[in-house]
C-alpha cells in the first residue's frame, strides 16, 4: 500500500487547499470520501451493463480492479476511477445484436489494445498531435453523434412503459435543477430510484406484473461474477471491431480532459502522467472486454465529487476501487439491478443520451468553435445527421455502421477542407507573386 503524507490536521482541508494526490486526510475521512466516490460513479456504471445486456456484478469487478491498475500504472500520482463509459452502449448493442456478445466483447478489448498503444505514443511524443488530429470542432462532433445515435434505443424502451419513464425523466431533471453539490450530481440514481419506486407502487395498485423479485430471493449473497471470453474469431467479428475504433478518439479525449483538470487543481506536473493515463485504461478496457466487463474511462461525476471536497487524494481511489470489488462479489447486487423496469432505463437514458450530445456541444462552446466556417459547419452537420439517421456502409464482409461513418466523416471533412484552403490560398499567392514582384 503507497504512503501518503498527513494533510493538515488530517480531518478537514484549510481554506483555499486542497488535498494533493501524495496526501489524505485521517483514513475514517478518507473511507468516507471512498465511498462517496463509489455511489457518484455507480448510478452511470451500472446503467451500461444493464443497457447493453452484460452482467452488471461482472462490470463491477472489472470497473473497480481497472481503477487499481490505473492507480499503479499511474504510480498513485493521478486520482481517477474508470467506470462504465458510455461511448461503447451504441456498438455494444449494434454488435451483440448482429454478430453476438463475444464479438462485441472483441470490440471493447480491440479499443483498449489501441488506446493503450496510443498512451505509449504520447509518453514517447506527448499530446501535440493529438490537438491538430482532433481539434475542438471534431472532438465535440464526435461526442455528441455518439450520443444522438443513441436516441432511438431511449425510444424503444420508454414506449414499452410510458407513464413509469415519465416520472423517472421528471425526477432526473427535478434532482438536477433543484439540488446543487453532491446530490445534484447524483440526480441519475435518485431519479432510478424515484422511477423503480414508482413502478412497484403501480404493480401493488393494479395487480399488473411489472417487477419479477424472485430473481432477487434466489441470487446467493456471495458468490464470483459471471465471465465471457472475447471472440476474435467468429465470422464478422472485424466488421464488429471496425464499429468500435471511433470510440478509442473519446476515450482519448475524456482521458486527456480529466487529467488536464487535475493538473489545473492541483499541480501541472501531473500533465506528464497522460500517456500512462491512457495506456491503464487501455489495460483496464481490454481486461474488462476479455472477459465480459464493459470498457472504462474517467468519470466526470468523480472529478465533481473532488472538485466539491476538494480532495484529490489517491487513497480515496484505493478505497473506491476495492469497494467496488466487494460490491461484485454479491450475486444478489446484480440481481437487483439487472429488475431495473424498461420504463425506468427509458426515461433516464432519454436525460442520459441527450446530455452525452450536449457534452460535445459544451466542448465546441467552451472552446468558441467559430460556426461561421464552413469547414466547421460541415463538420459538425454532416457527421450528426450520419449518426442520427442511423447511416451504414457495406464493404465486402465488413459493414460500417454511423458512429464510425460519422466519425470518419468529421475527421475528412475537417482535414480535407482545411487541405483544400490551405492549397487554393498557396496557389493564389503563388500566381499573384510575380505581378508583385514586378510592381
Amino acid at each position: 500500500m503507497p504512503i501518503w503524507r498527513i494533510h493538515g490536521n488530517g480531518r478537514t482541508v484549510a481554506p483555499g487547499a486542497v488535498v494533493r494526490p501524495d496526501e489524505r486526510l485521517n483514513w475514517p475521512a478518507t473511507i468516507a470520501i471512498g465511498v462517496q466516490h463509489v455511489i457518484a460513479m455507480f448510478g452511470a456504471t451500472f446503467l451500461v451493463p444493464i443497457l447493453t445486456g452484460f452482467p452488471v456484478s461482472t462490470t463491477l469487478l472489472f470497473s473497480g480492479i481497472g481503477t487499481l491498475l490505473f492507480l499503479v500504472i499511474t504510480r498513485n500520482r493521478l486520482p481517477s476511477y474508470l467506470g462504465s463509459s458510455f461511448a461503447f452502449i451504441a456498438p455494444v448493442t449494434a454488435a451483440t445484436a448482429t454478430a453476438g456478445t463475444g464479438s462485441a466483447l472483441a470490440g471493447i478489448a480491440a479499443v483498449g489494445i489501441l488506446l493503450a498503444a496510443v498512451g505509449v505514443l504520447v509518453q514517447v511524443v506527448g499530446t501535440g498531435w493529438i490537438d491538430r488530429l482532433m481539434p475542438p470542432v471534431v472532438a465535440g462532433a464526435i461526442v455528441a453523434l455518439i450520443g444522438f445515435n443513441l436516441a432511438p434505443a431511449a425510444w424503444q424502451n420508454f414506449q414499452r412503459q410510458p407513464l413509469t419513464g415519465t416520472i423517472t425523466l421528471v425526477a432526473v431533471i427535478l434532482f438536477s435543477v433543484l439540488f446543487r453539490g453532491f446530490l445534484g450530481r447524483i440526480s441519475i440514481v435518485l431519479g432510478v430510484l424515484v422511477g423503480y419506486l414508482a413502478t412497484v407502487l403501480i404493480q401493488v395498485a393494479t395487480g399488473a406484473s411489472l417487477i419479477d423479485f424472485q430473481p432477487i430471493a434466489d441470487a446467493a449473497w456471495i458468490g464470483l461474477p459471471t465471465f465471457q471470453l472475447a471472440d476474435f474469431t467468429k465470422p464478422g467479428t472485424w466488421s464488429v471491431i471496425a464499429m468500435f475504433l471511433p470510440v478509442v478518439l473519446v476515450l482519448v479525449a475524456e482521458n486527456v480532459g480529466h487529467v488536464r483538470g487535475v493538473a489545473t487543481m492541483t499541480d501541472a506536473s501531473v500533465n506528464r502522467s497522460t500517456g500512462r493515463a491512457l495506456l491503464a485504461d487501455g489495460l483496464a478496457t481490454t481486461l474488462a472486454g476479455a472477459f465480459g466487463g464493459s470498457g472504462t474511462t474517467t468519470y466526470g461525476e468523480n472529478i465533481g465529487v473532488m472538485a466539491a471536497t476538494r480532495v484529490y487524494s489517491t487513497a480515496a481511489y484505493w478505497i473506491a476501487g476495492t469497494v467496488a470489488i466487494l460490491l461484485s462479489l454479491s450475486p444478489k447486487v446484480g440481481a437487483v439491478f439487472n429488475t431495473v423496469p424498461p420504463g425506468v432505463l427509458g426515461g433516464v437514458t432519454t436525460a442520459l443520451y441527450g446530455l452525452i450530445g450536449i457534452i460535445g456541444i459544451k466542448i465546441w462552446v467552451d472552446n468558441r468553435v467559430d460556426f461561421s466556417r464552413p469547414v466547421n459547419q460541415y463538420t459538425a452537420a454532416v457527421s450528426l445527421v450520419i449518426a442520427i439517421a442511423g447511416f451504414t456502409m457495406v464493404w465486402g464482409d465488413i459493414q460500417l455502421g454511423a458512429i464510425v461513418l460519422g466519425a470518419a466523416a468529421a475527421l475528412a471533412v475537417y482535414h480535407g477542407g482545411n487541405l483544400i484552403a490551405r492549397w487554393r490560398k498557396t496557389g493564389a499567392d503563388d500566381v499573384r507573386a510575380p505581378r508583385e514582384t514586378a510592381g
